[in-house]
């Protein structure tokens, strides 16, 4: 299962759920800093606990890699969710009645950027078993995979995959993790 980014559009934020669930972490209060062009909010939610998930700061700096200099500021929801969020939230805003492994929600493009990503803890964790990555190297992947698809990169056709794919290998070099390919 690849990375999806949601087709139905949410209320800003309504993806994801601002409690945690019982026994969970609170969301963490927005970061602010310079992103690569602008101002950086970053919000972390752990809905789902394993070490394995990456730290706030990781997470900063992966983020702040992916971003377009032509971006003036960024608002940005990560959150860490079980299968079942993952599953319910995809269904509700793809209809697809399975987890997956990363859902983008782009609310402002450009030079505001907004949005939010879901990344689904056990599925990536299998799948990094499953190919023989990583945890963290995958975490990483698909973290700059859905922050691309929220400045507007898509991987419908050959072309536009083509170009996704090799900005995702030049940011993980950057950020000194393999080819994800």
């Amino acid at each position: 299962m690849g990375p999806r980014r949601a087709k139905g559009r949410p209320e800003r934020g309504a993806a994801l759920d601002a409690e945690p669930p019982p026994g969970g972490e609170p969301p963490s209060p927005p970061s602010s800093g310079r992103g690569a062009g602008g101002r950086l909010s970053l919000a972390v939610q752990y809905a789902c606990d394993d070490a394995a998930v990456p730290s706030r700061s990781t997470l900063r700096r992966w983020v702040g890699k992916v971003l377009d200099t032509s971006v003036s500021s960024v608002q940005i929801t990560l959150r860490f969710v079980d299968a079942e969020e993952s599953r319910a939230v995809n269904r509700e805003f793809r209809g697809k009645d399975s987890p997956t492994n990363v859902l983008s929600f782009p609310y402002d493009p450009a030079p505001a950027l907004a949005g939010d990503l879901l990344l689904c803890v056990p599925l990536v964790l299998a799948e990094a078993q499953a190919q023989g990555k990583e945890a963290l190297a995958h975490f990483a992947h698909l973290v700059v995979h859905g922050m691309l698809h929220l400045q507007g990169y898509d991987h419908e056709s050959g072309i536009d995959a083509a170009r996704m794919e090799g900005r995702e290998r030049d940011i993980l070099a950057k950020l000194g993790y393999p080819d994800p390919y």
